[in-house]
């Protein structure tokens, strides 16, 4: 697709409405052995991801899926991670698979989305399967909020998503100021030379000025994002050919929280586009839902 062409989505359920239980947020979709697998913020406190831990599922095909179970629990007392982790993002690399996820410690509020909530962080956790099991890479997170609380993440860092581009590993992610709602979401960009990092961010942050979820994917020689219904960037597919600046190319309403089928496995050089992937559907308890898209590279 050429990206100034219209975007289209479509929609299913992958794993349906249920009373009582959230699936939300759910990383980008990836296939193993003919398999595809997908991780997600699965909790049955509410509708939020703020009590969540994160689960996996898996398809034959990307159509039908089955819960597995618990990925990953919450961390152990007094970590940065003890009240939840969730929102996750998928790596494959050096023959083993990375799950990075948010992370909120004891105490914790949201703040109904306000000014005064708990900073959160950034953790990994690596596998030798897609079924885990998985362990933590460090008792302390990769990416944690700027010290100078003038900056655009030094409340939040969140919501991350991988780009394997130059050799190195570059992880987008959505921040938000100290004293500011959600509505100041911002994305930025930290680049390490491996995927447990050390992550550095780049003096250009932030990249993009709204958008509260992060989706990026290689699409040609550069990098393509799509941006939710917040900040001057909402409703808007863009494209960056250097990885950094990035510009309006199409207008439209993307999927809820997107984790696109990563069609180019995490491999560096010419990126192939997405055409489906999972995302959320709101509720009173928000689920999966497959889409399906236009936005192939050409």
């Amino acid at each position: 697709m050429n990206l100034t062409d219209k975007p289209v989505f479509s929609y299913k359920d992958a794993i349906g409405y249920e009373p009582g239980v959230t699936r939300r947020d759910p990383s980008p979709v990836i296939r193993v052995d003919d398999v595809y697998y997908v991780w997600y913020s699965r909790t049955t406190v509410g509708p939020d991801g703020y009590s969540a831990s994160i689960w996996t599922a898996s398809s034959p095909d990307g159509h039908v899926w089955t819960e597995q179970g618990e990925a990953l629990p919450a961390g152990c007392r007094g970590a940065f991670d003890e009240h939840a982790v969730f929102t996750p993002t998928i790596l494959v690399a050096e023959g083993r698979y990375y799950l990075f996820y948010t992370a909120v410690p004891e105490p914790f509020t949201n703040d109904d989305g306000g000014p005064d909530a708990t900073p959160t962080a950034i953790g990994v956790a690596v596998a030798a399967s897609p079924l885990g099991p998985w362990v933590r890479c460090s008792d302390q997170p990769v990416l944690v909020p700027s010290t100078d609380p003038s900056r655009f993440d030094s409340m939040r860092v969140d919501d991350t998503c991988l780009v394997v581009r130059d050799g190195q590993y570059w992880m987008y992610y959505k921040g938000r100021p100290c004293g500011l709602s959600a509505t100041h979401t911002r994305m930025g960009l930290a680049i390490a030379p491996t995927p447990t990092g050390p992550y550095v961010k780049r003096p250009e942050n932030a990249l993009v000025d709204g958008g509260h979820e992060v989706c990026c994917w290689p699409h040609g020689s550069g990098v393509a994002a799509l941006f939710c219904s917040v900040g001057p960037a909402s409703n808007t597919l863009q494209y960056s050919e250097d990885g950094i600046h990035f510009h309006v190319v199409a207008d439209c309403v993307p999927p809820s929280v997107p984790g696109p089928f990563r069609a180019d496995h995490f491999q560096d050089g010419m990126g192939p586009g997405i055409t489906w992937g999972i995302s959320m559907k709101h509720s009173d308890w928000p689920h999966l839902v497959r889409f399906d898209c236009n936005l192939a590279a050409e």
